[in-house]
């Protein structure tokens, strides 16, 4: 686990119809899947909102990955949530990523076994749609796949090198919501 030193010591602005909310880093970083798998959807917006973007180059290869809170969702649902995810046999493997130059690059879901590679995306830096920051953003709005795929906006940011937090957002009735949080790790 990362030490308090190695996380965000300044606090995090959001806006509510109030004025504005602060928001302080927690006091480490987890290291693992398993340490963030533990945390709720509350935690795990600060975390990323402190989180840094990554280089593109930096993010290859098959990573695995954790489906780890769904907002909204409730203590009861996120906790089976976390139970399936947790689980070996859980479908989502996890994602793979390629570099194709500088700014922008290439992945793949693995799903069912790590050798079936789905939905491609296409990745490059821009800005986050969860505050005011820029994210890895992975666009799956391509032609080869299905319509409810084409409206996931997926978004990555970098807790620690080889650590990846993400928010899924699903594009609906021109509006964007945040429908989950997945974490990705370097094996």
């Amino acid at each position: 686990m990362a030490t308090a030193s190695q996380s965000s010591d300044t606090a995090t602005a959001a806006r509510s119809s109030s004025g504005p909310v602060l928001f302080t880093a927690p006091a480490a970083i987890p290291g693992s899947l398993a340490e963030l798998l533990q945390l709720d959807a509350a935690t795990l917006g600060r975390l990323y909102a402190g989180a840094r973007v990554p280089e593109l180059a930096a993010i290859h290869g098959d990573l695995r990955g954790r489906m780890l809170a769904w907002p909204g969702l409730g203590a009861t649902g996120n906790g089976l949530l976390r139970t399936l995810a947790s689980s070996d046999s859980f479908p989502w493997r996890g994602k793979s990523f390629t570099a194709l130059g500088d700014g922008h690059g290439e992945g793949r879901n693995r799903v069912v076994s790590d050798r079936f590679k789905v939905f491609r995306f296409e990745t490059s830096v821009g800005p986050s749609r969860a505050g005011a920051f820029d994210a890895v953003q992975l666009d799956y709005d391509l032609p080869e796949n299905p319509f409810f795929i084409r409206a996931i906006k997926d978004e990555i940011r970098e807790l620690s090198p080889d650590l990846y937090l993400g928010q899924a957002w699903l594009r609906a009735g021109g509006k964007e919501t945040l429908v989950l949080y997945f974490a990705l790790q370097a094996a």
